[in-house]
């Protein structure tokens, strides 16, 4: 059944329908803009899960050098959530949690997130959240990065965040974390290139290289499309191949 939130980001990218795709669609998308691995998310939202941990697994085990998992998890079941995430890491070989703040109107610093996030630095793996406004019609507040993600880079030193989808309206929050902590990386999914913030490709450019992420948002947003404008961006060979893979290639150890 079609989640009614889904329906404000199909409009956003233009899409009248968005039907569940054959892993083969996802390959052939890859292929088509030369792109060798990817991060394949579960999804799990306050009425369940839309696509769980072990059906991602399952197309990981599949193509092995193709994708890599990101694990999720029902943010209100604390217990039975660190459970999951420990098998989805040990079990199925998950390299990192991803949790929506949007989707649960919670922001990463409430109390039911910090379970988890001891988790995952004991795990050594990587917490992937969004930052910024919110696609679907729900607030946005849970996305802004200070003082919300802010307080939880202070409790948790040792932790790796990934903020995703950029952090716009609040760049400029978002790249003082990003100075601020060096455990703190951007990615740019759910943007193509030639829409990043100026301020966000200037960072890129120069002593960001090694903290931003190159990211799609697929099937919404495709990889071919999140590129086609990449030479615009001026990024030396360097910066380049770093945003393009190297960086996340440390990040998750893949």
């Amino acid at each position: 059944m079609r989640q009614p939130w889904l329906q404000p980001l199909l409009r956003w990218t233009r899409q009248e329908d968005l039907p569940a795709l054959p892993i083969d669609v996802t390959l052939k998308a890859m292929d088509d803009a030369g792109v060798e691995k990817s991060l394949l998310c579960a999804w799990v939202g306050p009425c369940g899960p839309l696509i769980d941990n072990d059906e991602t697994a399952a197309h990981v085990r599949a193509h092995p050098d193709r994708f890599a998992g990101v694990a999720s998890v029902d943010l209100t079941r604390p217990v039975e959530a660190v459970r999951e995430l420990r098998r989805a890491v040990t079990d199925l070989g998950m390299v990192a949690l991803r949790v929506v703040p949007w989707l649960w109107n919670l922001p990463p610093n409430d109390r039911r997130y910090y379970p988890l996030l001891q988790t995952c630095a004991e795990l050594g793996i990587p917490f992937c959240t969004q930052i910024g406004h919110a696609g679907p019609l729900c607030p946005s507040e849970p996305g802004r990065p200070i003082p919300y993600l802010e307080t939880v880079l202070l409790e948790f030193p040792e932790l790796v965040v990934i903020g995703g989808h950029v952090g716009a309206p609040w760049i400029d929050e978002v790249l003082f974390l990003a100075k601020k902590f060096p455990n703190f990386y951007i990615d740019t999914s759910a943007y193509a290139v030639h829409r990043l913030p100026p301020a966000l490709v200037d960072y890129l450019r120069g002593s960001g290289r090694t903290r931003v992420l190159f990211g799609t948002n697929w099937p919404m947003l495709s990889a071919q499309r999140c590129l086609e404008r990449l030479d615009e961006l001026s990024l030396d060979t360097e910066a380049r191949e770093l945003y393009l893979g190297g960086n996340a290639a440390r990040v998750f150890g893949v």
